[in-house]
């Protein structure tokens, strides 16, 4: 389930120091960035502050309010990306996009309400921007993003068959057409001849196995016919 955005304020040294991370749970802070900037939805940025990315969560924290401070977990955040294109967003800057409870409910016109209005509602925040202010530290931090998302992998729900992602070879087709079916179909033996690719789709899988197995009756329609012709000019020669 998505979290999404939160507010968080939990710091350490009377609320002057660094956030307080759940180390019972085994977070450690990894990575630390000053003078950084945030923009939050369509918002303008916020003045700078420090950005603090762990093994579970991006927090960013205001270094002019005590009381200001936003994190996100990894889990949450479906897309990290380095923007430098002026025309997408005017300053370089690491590009984020949030899942959040309310994705299936709210329209955009609600989430723009929220996000131009005074009282900020986090619940419905997709976007958000980290701004440093040397954009020469954009590659580091899109690597550490990428090195902590690998840490949090999305959990399998429950009923959920492992090997969500596949790629199916034309052995594990032939493979899976022998299992439901008597009738022997022949496919590329070349290992390497990926068929498709799907994020737990397996619609998606039965859709190509039958697409491979009405190729091959196809071909063997054409066989049968092309045997067929060949009978008859025998017969017409004698």
């Amino acid at each position: 389930m998505a979290v999404g955005l939160r507010h968080f304020t939990a710091r350490a040294g009377n609320g002057s120091g660094e956030p307080i991370l759940n180390t019972d749970n085994g977070e450690e802070l990894v990575h630390v960035q000053p003078s950084v900037s945030v923009a939050v939805g369509n918002r303008a940025p916020e003045s700078p502050g420090t950005l603090y990315i762990t093994t579970r969560q991006v927090i960013w924290l205001s270094e002019l309010d005590r009381e200001k401070g936003y994190a996100v977990d990894f889990l949450s955040l479906s897309l990290h990306a380095v923007s430098r294109d002026p025309e997408a967003y005017p300053s370089p800057c690491i590009y984020t996009q949030i899942e959040t409870e309310a994705d299936e409910v709210e329209d955009e016109s609600e989430d723009s309400d929220s996000e131009c209005s005074e009282v900020l509602d986090l619940s419905k925040i997709r976007e958000m921007r980290f701004i440093p202010s040397d954009a020469n530290q954009l590659d580091t931090l899109f690597q550490v993003f990428c090195e902590c998302a690998e840490l949090n992998p999305e959990p399998i729900e429950e009923g959920e068959e492992e090997g969500h992602n596949w790629i199916f070879s034309a052995d594990q087709l032939e493979d899976e057409a022998g299992a439901g079916d008597d009738v022997e179909w022949h496919f590329s033996q070349n290992p390497t001849n990926t068929i498709g690719h799907s994020n737990g789709h397996h619609d998606l899988a039965s859709s190509v196995l039958e697409l491979q197995i009405n190729d091959q009756r196809f071909e063997d329609a054409e066989e049968m016919e092309q045997d067929s012709d060949t009978g008859h000019h025998h017969q017409s020669q004698q």
